[in-house]
């Protein structure tokens, strides 16, 4: 099944005129689904626009598989990468899943296939924001990277020079902070909002700002007409009471009457069993749901919100016997799922077009 998917993913990406070509699919196994039989296909688009690889998909608390995924425009082979929780372990457990194939340049014979795709493949980082399980793949890859720019807002930029590259917790690889600098990586300071080309891509991004202990950020990423979203942790606004998800509805809202959303990337960290007064910053399906249905009534074309792929992140591991959070999570947005939205638990590995 695996090997029919990756020739489907692969055949989709070629084709530009054929109706009905399928808008979402995957190269993972089927469990990651929220619905089971083919994959959805889009009415509403001949061809993709953006390929998510799936480096890490937990918020915790099991190491080598945390926050992280790459996107590329299907134009392009340079990705940009999404926080970096985990880094080269989910590299490589994408390239055992053959989630790689559509790149056709010749690799460099001097590094391994892991080496190729951090190398000459991930052009940027995107960083949502300074907690652990996410950017700890790039502070540990970072001895053996490349030089590349590591974009986020001011806040988040500040917690990794004064937190990590400060020459006690990890070597300051960045071009600023303190001395000396090892000017791997240039840090570009996001201004929320503000379009911004990324460096080495087709892509561009306007950072939102998040509710979160921390400083949080949801990134609209574009390509040409078409857009895609991912979200940092986030808790909703009728917990964290600062309107913050909401501004971002309203804005990709306006924007869907001239552009297409793909897709996101947005967390449900726990089962709705978890009180409001122990989210610490995090959505549940019931607050998943009431913040996407927000978001319905302000979009004016529905049909782009029902033909698009909704993926959920940071499912947090559990530790205690007889806990299964994605199985509960999965079952619990479908009994509520009322608007006919298409959601898939993000899997390690996975390979998705948009």
């Amino acid at each position: 099944m695996k090997y029919l998917n990756i020739v489907l993913v692969l055949v989709l990406m070629a084709l530009s005129g054929c109706e009905n070509t399928a808008l979402v699919t995957t190269s993972a196994s089927s469990t990651a689904n929220m619905t089971s039989g083919p994959a959805k296909i889009s009415k509403l688009h001949t061809k993709p626009a953006f390929e998510l690889i799936t480096l890490g998909d937990t918020g915790g608390i099991k190491d080598g598989n945390l926050s992280a995924f790459l996107l590329r425009s299907v134009e392009d082979e340079n990705f940009v990468a999404l926080d970096a929780g985990t880094l080269v372990n989910g590299i490589d457990v994408a390239l055992a899943a053959y989630a790689f194939t559509g790149l056709t340049t010749t690799p460099d014979s001097n590094l391994r296939a892991n080496g190729n795709v951090l190398h000459n493949h991930v052009k940027a980082y995107l960083i949502s924001h300074g907690h652990l399980d996410h950017v700890g793949g790039l502070l540990v890859a970072s001895p053996a990277d490349n030089s590349k720019p590591i974009y986020a807002l001011k806040s988040v930029n500040s917690t990794m020079s004064e937190t990590y590259f400060n020459w006690l917790a990890w070597a300051n690889f960045t071009d600023r902070g303190i001395e000396p600098k090892l000017n791997k990586y240039k840090v570009v300071d996001l201004t929320p909002q503000q379009q911004t080309p990324i460096q080495n891509t087709n892509l561009t991004v306007t950072a939102f700002s998040l509710s979160h202990p921390l400083e949080s950020t949801a990134f609209v990423i574009e390509s040409n007409n078409d857009m895609f979203v991912y979200f940092g942790d986030t808790g909703p606004d009728d917990v964290e009471k600062q309107g913050k998800l909401n501004a971002i509805w309203e804005y990709l809202a306006q924007q869907m009457k001239s552009k297409v959303l793909r897709g996101m990337v947005i967390e449900v960290s726990f089962p709705n069993k978890q009180p409001d007064n122990l989210l610490f910053g995090h959505l549940t399906p019931k607050w998943l749901m009431q913040e996407l249905t927000r978001f319905h009534a302000m979009v004016e074309n529905k049909a782009q919100l029902t033909n698009m792929n909704i993926v959920i992140s940071h499912i947090k591991y559990s530790l205690k016997a007889g806990e299964n959070p994605r199985a509960t999570i999965k079952r619990e947005l479908n009994e509520a799922n009322r608007l006919g939205f298409t959601f898939t638990l993000a899997e390690q590995g996975q390979s998705l077009v948009f």
